[in-house]
């Protein structure tokens, strides 16, 4: 008699496997440790096989009936289903998005959280619904610059080139792993149309840095967003490193924040002295956000940081278009003005975290410069508060 949904729910393990046969050579096996699982049972070229399907409830009862009838199908054709399966099984396990995944997979825990997202995103959005399926020795050049040229047509040229990096790395990757024979994406180097970077934008005359300062002062959106713009002008922090920011890497007594080298660009720690006034800003912020491991928590949820639009989103708010200020702008703002201004070039760099000409020495001296760094980043915050008082008292005088 044929099986029924409720006869399969209803069945229970017992200390033997049993067999409960559907017909057509297809039964469910139930073992003693509950699993039920479906197969089938047929002769190949005179020989007794078994063939697994899935299991129960995973795999329903009338998708069992209907993968039994295929393998029946093939199985007239001359074609053993057990290998055909596993033909199938090794064709999934060498396409782009498997490998890519494994690659990901494997390379993730060098980056940020963050990061890893990112890349994996991007392909994900940009290259599995074209490729993702194909076997990866099987892509040619000529296939992949057309889906590239899709991402080109939309002018995102950089994002071009990044998949395309990305792509190298996994080929390269299949390659090593004995899955494919050349780097398809090399072989397209130059067949991009160029990208052409442009310096992001940034404020850097004092007395328009004074205008700035004084919006960010009365900036009336949300109290965090306001400091954590605060502290992209008096630390020269990169937007990503101060949102992400945890209270654990705060040290008032010392008045060091001390970022770990997960959260770097440069995957090297990093030290920031902290000014008088970026000390009154985190005893400000800690009074809202301190309870948690965030600095800069989410509005939704206090497990993740606050977006990376949300400094962009707050220089519009405030009136700054995007070829006058980015968030990232600060960072230039305080490069350009400190240099004119004569402080020591590698104190500066070193305070931006700029990858150290020499990496080895970089790595075993953290605190490179730091007395005089801990001097620069207390003048500098004088320095804002001054031209930010100042230009406004002249232009009252001015009134």
């Amino acid at each position: 008699m044929p099986l029924t949904d409720t006869t399969i729910r209803n069945v229970k393990p017992t200390d033997k496997p049993q067999k409960l046969f559907d017909g057509n050579g297809l039964f469910l096996f139930v073992a003693p440790g509950g699993t039920k699982s479906w197969r089938w049972k047929y002769r190949f070229q005179g020989r007794e096989k078994l063939l697994t399907f899935g299991t129960y409830p995973q795999f329903s009862l009338k998708e069992a009936r209907a993968a039994c009838a295929d393998a029946k199908k093939m199985l007239s054709g001359g074609v053993d289903p057990s290998v055909q399966k596993k033909t199938a099984s090794r064709i999934r396990e060498n396409t782009f998005e498997a490998i890519t995944r494994e690659w990901h997979a494997n390379r993730k825990s060098g980056w940020t959280g963050r990061y890893a997202e990112d890349v994996l995103e991007r392909i994900a959005n940009n290259i599995f619904p074209h490729l993702g399926n194909r076997p990866i020795n099987e892509i040619t050049p000529p296939e992949l610059l057309n889906v590239l040229r899709k991402i080109e047509v939309r002018g995102a040229f950089y994002q071009a080139h990044r998949i395309r990096e990305t792509c190298s790395l996994v080929f390269r990757y299949a390659i090593a792993t004995g899955r494919a024979e050349r780097d398809t994406a090399a072989d397209l180097s130059g067949a991009l149309i160029a990208h052409v970077a442009t310096p992001r934008a940034a404020i850097t005359d004092p007395g328009e840095v004074g205008g700035l300062l004084r919006a960010i002062e009365g900036y009336t959106g949300n109290f965090v967003t306001k400091c954590g713009l605060q502290l992209l002008a008096l630390t020269f922090l990169r937007p990503g490193e101060v949102r992400l920011g945890e209270w654990s890497e705060i040290d008032m007594d010392e008045k060091l924040w001390r970022i770990p080298a997960k959260r770097m660009k440069m995957r090297l720690d990093h030290l920031v002295p902290l000014s008088t006034q970026v000390c009154t800003i985190l005893v400000e912020l800690r009074e809202i956000t301190g309870r948690g491991r965030l600095m800069f928590p989410g509005l939704r949820s206090a497990a993740r940081a606050i977006s990376d639009a949300t400094f962009i989103a707050a220089l519009r708010r405030m009136g700054f278009e995007k070829d006058e200020m980015c968030a990232h702008g600060f960072r230039s703002m305080a490069s350009t003005i400190l240099n004119e201004q004569g402080y020591p070039a590698d104190a500066i760099e070193k305070q931006l975290a700029h990858n150290p000409r020499n990496k080895i020495r970089g790595i075993y001296n953290r605190a490179e410069y730091l007395p005089e760094r801990r001097r620069i980043m207390q003048e500098w915050a004088n320095y804002l508060n001054h031209i930010k008082q100042a230009t406004h008292k002249d232009m009252n005088t001015a009134g």
